[in-house]
């Protein structure tokens, strides 16, 4: 037995018991006559004791060789500690230690193993099994454990079942693109490696499987955020003989649940906005609800008045920034430049202060008197103090761009508290969006999305109208769960494809199978994925969630610490039937 007890768990109750405990050495205080050394595992740290006047002497010289992060087995005597440390759960007792056993010497690490480390982001990524051992990141990995359970938990409770589906499938020319794996067995042929279980699930419904879940892998050969790796795990779920309102309220039970589990938070029912309330008040489809500045749009009162670039812009639109009214010119030409940087676009901006006194002080006074900017006031719904920022321009880019600006904005106000939680749905999502290169719609969601049965009639004259059975969970201005519910006859599905621009012998190519199994009896289905990654990092507290993951990829989609990806040797090639020419 290499240990008693753990490191994190003796205290006074435990004085004079003899124990035997295992761990990595934090670091060591040696001052001659006495070494303290602090021992740790992934439960915490214990004092160890080794004096002159009490040990025997080979342990205690064995001892002064120990260096950080050494692995090694000490027996010993559970006594009251000296100079107690109320800062740990063990500060009341140490170790006096009688045996000690180096079960492996360590080099000395290239950074230090501490909450706060010397190590830079690329040195610890190229030694993450070093990094886990600090409590940041092996805190981070305990609470997505955590996370998880109480997932399986909830919908365990409401008998759903975890079925695993295949991770070797087809590719689908719908959505980013897959990392395919060649099959040496089928020349010329290949596997694509999932980006969801989307048709496994919903053949899952067709079997009568009605209520399932899978904590899953999925792969997106994708650009990279700090919120997106090429690999991402999903809490995906499908259910049977289900409405949208079913799904919602199941899926707003197991996030409130694990908001009262996790963060002790219990939270009201979850608000609904639909999409195109969604756009045209906060700019994007994933509002933050924690704070306001809600968009004012101004067209009314901004255009016709002699200033050529309001009249000339398709929107004019506006924020209050609550209490900005007393930036600097310099803050506010440092905003101005902010939003003119590639990354945003606007042209420029202009801003009205919103005086005490009830005035208004606007960088366009040349043009509008204090009536109109009382109008600009009402409509975004700024005070006295506040300032008012207005972009203009295309409708659809100065939206983004507002939106941009709205969020950076809350982050300097301290506006986006990450121990506050303002979930809400975003509802009836377009069925289908115009990509303007190709002039082909696609499906917003995917393919498989129903759309507003009122809807239908549109499909045939004007097809961007027509609204989904699609809905997304929101959570603090991120997007944590998505889904709708799925067509489920082959009538449909067949019209679907075909306003996607699927031949019919493509559809039966990529997705016969699944409209062949709707013949055999499908029930109405639908469900929902949650983002595991992004959800554990935002219930944590955090905006990225490489933390969260054991072992992540850096931004190029590269695992530095294995060096993947990796060429192969030309046998494997060779038997996989591929030839590489490397110019």
């Amino acid at each position: 037995m290499y240990r008693s007890h753990n490191c994190g768990e003796l205290n006074a109750s435990n004085i004079n018991t003899e124990v035997t405990l295992a761990g990595w050495v934090q670091n060591s205080n040696d001052k001659g006559f006495i070494n303290w050394v602090n021992l740790r595992d992934r439960y915490g740290i214990t004092q160890l004791l080794f004096d002159k006047s009490r040990s025997d002497e080979k342990i205690f010289e064995l001892a002064k060789t120990l260096g950080r992060e050494f692995v090694i087995q000490v027996k010993g005597t559970v006594i009251e500690r000296e100079a107690k440390n109320k800062n740990i759960p063990t500060g009341d007792i140490e170790i006096l230690v009688t045996e000690l056993n180096i079960l492996n010497a360590a080099i000395t690490p290239p950074f230090t193993i501490e909450d706060k480390t010397d190590g830079g982001e690329d040195i610890r990524m190229k030694y993450r099994y070093l990094d886990i051992r600090r409590n940041p990141v092996k805190n981070s990995l305990l609470f997505r454990h955590k996370v998880a359970m109480e997932v399986r938990k909830y919908l365990s409770d409401l008998d759903f079942c975890e079925v695993e589906t295949p991770y070797l499938i087809k590719s689908t020319p719908e959505g980013a693109r897959d990392f395919v794996v060649p099959s040496r067995m089928n020349e010329g042929q290949f596997y694509a490696l999932p980006q969801s279980p989307q048709t496994f699930k919903q053949l899952l419904m067709v079997g009568g499987m009605d209520k399932y879940f899978q904590i899953v892998k999925c792969f997106r050969d994708e650009d990279l955020r700090a919120d997106r790796q090429p690999e991402f795990t999903q809490i995906d779920c499908e259910m049977a003989f289900v409405e949208q309102e079913d799904i919602l309220n199941v899926f707003e039970g197991l996030t409130r649940h694990l908001l009262k589990e996790i963060k002790g938070i219990e939270v009201e029912k979850f608000p609904r906005i639909t999409y195109d309330y969604a756009m045209k008040t906060y700019g994007n489809d994933k509002p933050d609800i924690r704070f306001g500045m809600e968009f004012g749009e101004l067209n009314e009162f901004a255009q016709h008045k002699d200033f050529p670039v309001f009249n000339a812009a398709e929107l004019v639109v506006g924020i209050a920034v609550p209490g900005a009214g007393n930036y600097t010119r310099k803050e506010i030409d440092a905003l101005i430049d902010w939003v003119k940087r590639p990354q945003v676009g606007a042209s420029g901006m202009v801003y009205v202060k919103c005086n005490e006194d009830g005035t208004f002080k606007s960088s366009v006074d040349k043009f509008y008197d204090q009536e109109d900017l009382t109008n600009w006031a009402k409509t975004t719904g700024a005070k006295a103090g506040d300032m008012i920022f207005v972009l203009s321009g295309p409708a659809n880019k100065t939206r983004a761009q507002l939106s941009a600006l709205r969020m950076e904005l809350a982050t300097r106000l301290g506006l986006r508290n990450p121990e506050v939680f303002a979930p809400l749905w975003v509802v009836d999502f377009p069925l289908l969006e115009l990509d303007e290169e190709s002039g082909r719609y696609h499906a917003m969601h995917h393919p498989f999305t129903s759309p507003k049965p009122e809807d239908m009639a549109l499909l045939e004259t004007e097809p961007g109208k027509v609204r989904a059975n699609a809905y997304d969970m929101v959570l603090n201005g991120n997007e944590i769960g998505g889904g709708s519910i799925r067509i489920h006859d082959k009538a449909t599905q067949q019209l679907m494809f075909k306003y996607l621009g699927f031949t019919e012998e493509e559809a039966k190519a990529q997705f016969g199978f699944l409209m062949d199994a709707f013949q055999f009896g499908a029930p109405p289905h639908g469900g929902l994925a949650f983002g595991l990654d992004r959800l554990v990092a935002i219930l944590g507290g955090q905006e990225t969630i490489r933390d969260f993951i054991a072992f992540p990829k850096n931004n190029s989609g590269r695992d530095v610490m294995i060096d993947a990806p990796a060429a192969i040797d030309d046998n494997q090639l060779k038997e996989l039937h591929i030839k590489v020419d490397l110019v």
